[in-house]
């Protein structure tokens, strides 16, 4: 099996957005603010290369919304989804599966693309996987979500029946210890679930090279959110966030979990370590040092 790390580009939300009640002298430090107090991240898939399966895992925001949609989210540089998998030796028709982490814009908004009038799927030989309790979520989202959950980034997958739902029945959250569950998908994938981001998250876990590598998605979106109060004013229960958190950092110390960082504009992978002021970052690398 091989993993690769695909950048669909960079974009831009508002700093205090991104850190909730931390004040910006404080989170500035390590993700310093435009004019406009707008934050860099990343748009940062995983692709996994096992057997005959061409798994991708999340897909960026796309392109296909409107000139004011962007004006909000500020997408930049050359990096491109397709155009990462062409370097690599893939294209789009490739993909047999593409897993979503959660269906807010930026995480899946690459998986359907505008051909004239009509939405369709990027990758037309793939099955899109999510989970049910999701799912339902975000096609009912709450007043609250409702602009990240964008029905044309959502419904296309439904209705051209490409969709799946990741199993989730057999999974028991004890003490907010996201306990992974095994996936169908591939012998080397398991699941865990978050809630405090927002319903059902789904954290895709793999088995690689002898080390266990957690897609962080958003419970984890960059090093400056690993102390535990540094909350996304985005979090629908921010409380439960802290709580899921400070469990899994706990078992990510104890068994050296590669912890894989979706926004993080700089860095790709980190280990944590247990330090005076609480877990902090123990090594900053890339899957290729792996």
């Amino acid at each position: 099996m091989k993993l690769h790390s695909l950048n669909a580009g960079y974009f831009k939300l508002d700093g205090g957005a991104m850190f909730g009640v931390v004040p910006k002298t404080i989170w500035q430090k390590q993700n310093p603010a435009d004019e406009n107090n707008m934050c860099s991240w990343a748009l940062r898939c995983l692709l996994m290369e096992d057997g005959d399966k061409l798994i991708l895992i999340d897909t960026g925001m796309g392109d296909k919304q409107d000139a004011k949609f962007f004006s909000y989210y500020y997408l930049f540089g050359d990096d491109t989804l397709t155009g990462n998998l062409y370097k690599l030796g893939f294209k789009n028709e490739d993909i047999t599966d593409v897993i979503l982490t959660h269906l807010h814009f930026d995480h899946c908004g690459g998986a359907i693309i505008r051909d004239g009038e009509s939405l369709k799927p990027a990758f037309p030989n793939a099955t899109f996987w999510s989970n049910e309790a999701h799912w339902q979520w975000a096609i009912n989202p709450n007043a609250r979500e409702k602009a990240s959950f964008l029905k044309e980034n959502i419904l296309p997958m439904e209705a051209n029946g490409k969709l799946l739902m990741v199993d989730s029945s057999n999974i028991e959250i004890t003490n907010n210890l996201l306990a992974a569950a095994p996936s169908s998908i591939s012998n080397h994938l398991s699941f865990r679930f978050a809630n405090g981001h927002t319903k059902a998250m789904m954290l895709p876990q793999i088995q690689y090279k002898g080390r266990t590598i957690v897609y962080m998605a958003d419970l984890l979106p960059s090093v400056g959110h690993i102390p535990m109060p540094y909350v996304m004013g985005y979090d629908m229960f921010p409380l439960l966030t802290m709580e899921e958190k400070a469990a899994f950092f706990k078992e990510a110390v104890d068994n050296d979990y590669i912890l894989f960082l979706e926004h993080d504009p700089l860095n790709e992978c980190i280990t944590l370590q247990q330090t005076e002021k609480g877990i902090r970052v123990k090594e900053l690398f890339t899957l290729t040092d792996i």
